[in-house]
C-alpha cells in the first residue's frame, strides 16, 4: 500500500502574489528612487537590491512607472491614512485632515519623491481623487456629499499647491499648527451639510405625489 502523500496539483495561471516580496521590492525601490532619482533608477537595480528577478517586478508592477506609483501610494497611505483620519471624532475631522496633509508634505523623503517629474504629480492627483475624495464622499453620505467632499479636497489641494508645490511666501512661512488654525474654519464650513434652499424645497414638493 502506498502511503505517500499525493503530489499537489499545479494551479493554472499566474502565481499568487507574495505580499512580503512585493513590500521588499517597494522598500528597495523607494531607497533607490531617493538616492538616484527616477531617471537614474533601473528595474535591474531594484531587482538586485530586493534580491528578486526583474520579471517578478514586471509581474507585480508592470513597469518602472507602475513601481514608482506604488512607492508614492505607499508613502501617501502611510502618512495620510484615510481610515485613521475618518475614524476619529467627527467634530475634529477638519483638524485631522489638515494635520495629515501637512505631516505628509513636511516629510523630507516625500518632498524629494514629489520632485521626480510628471509621474509624481500624476500619482498625487490619483490619490487625492480616488482615495481621499471618494472616501470622503462615502463617509459624509447624503445628497450633498460629493459637493462637500469636493469643497474640502479643493481647500486641501490649495494648501498643497501654495505651501509646497508652488510656494507663496506667506503660506510657506506658516508653521503646520498655524496653517491648521487658519484653515480649519474654512474646511469645517466646506464639510458642513448644505441647507436646503427654498427653490429646492418647492421643486421637491412639486415632484412629490399629490396627497389624497
Amino acid at each position: 500500500m502506498n502511503n505517500a502523500a499525493p503530489t499537489p496539483a499545479r494551479t493554472r495561471g499566474r502565481p499568487r502574489g507574495n505580499p512580503p516580496t512585493r513590500e521588499s521590492i517597494i522598500s528597495a525601490a523607494r531607497t533607490l528612487f531617493l538616492e538616484r532619482g527616477y531617471q537614474g533608477t533601473t528595474l535591474r537595480a531594484v531587482a538586485g537590491a530586493a534580491g528578486v528577478d526583474s520579471a517578478l517586478i514586471a509581474y507585480h508592477f508592470g513597469s518602472k512607472k507602475g513601481l514608482f506609483a506604488d512607492v508614492m501610494q505607499f508613502q501617501c497611505a502611510n502618512a495620510l491614512a484615510v481610515d485613521d483620519v475618518l475614524g476619529g471624532d467627527p467634530s475634529t475631522l477638519p483638524d485631522r485632515l489638515i494635520d495629515a496633509v501637512t505631516d505628509l508634505w513636511e516629510d523630507a523623503d516625500f518632498q524629494q519623491l514629489t520632485t521626480q517629474g510628471d509621474e509624481a504629480a500624476e500619482v498625487i492627483r490619483e490619490y487625492l481623487e480616488r482615495e481621499l475624495l471618494a472616501r470622503l464622499v462615502e463617509f459624509l453620505g447624503g445628497r450633498d456629499a460629493t459637493a462637500r467632499a469636493t469643497a474640502a479636497v479643493t481647500i486641501l489641494g490649495g494648501l498643497i499647491y501654495t505651501r509646497y508645490l508652488n510656494p507663496l511666501p506667506t503660506p510657506a512661512a506658516l508653521a503646520p499648527s498655524e496653517a491648521r488654525h487658519i484653515l480649519t474654519p474654512a474646511l469645517r464650513a466646506a464639510l458642513a451639510p448644505r441647507p436646503r434652499t427654498a427653490t429646492a424645497t418647492r421643486a421637491g414638493r412639486r415632484g412629490s405625489p399629490a396627497s389624497g
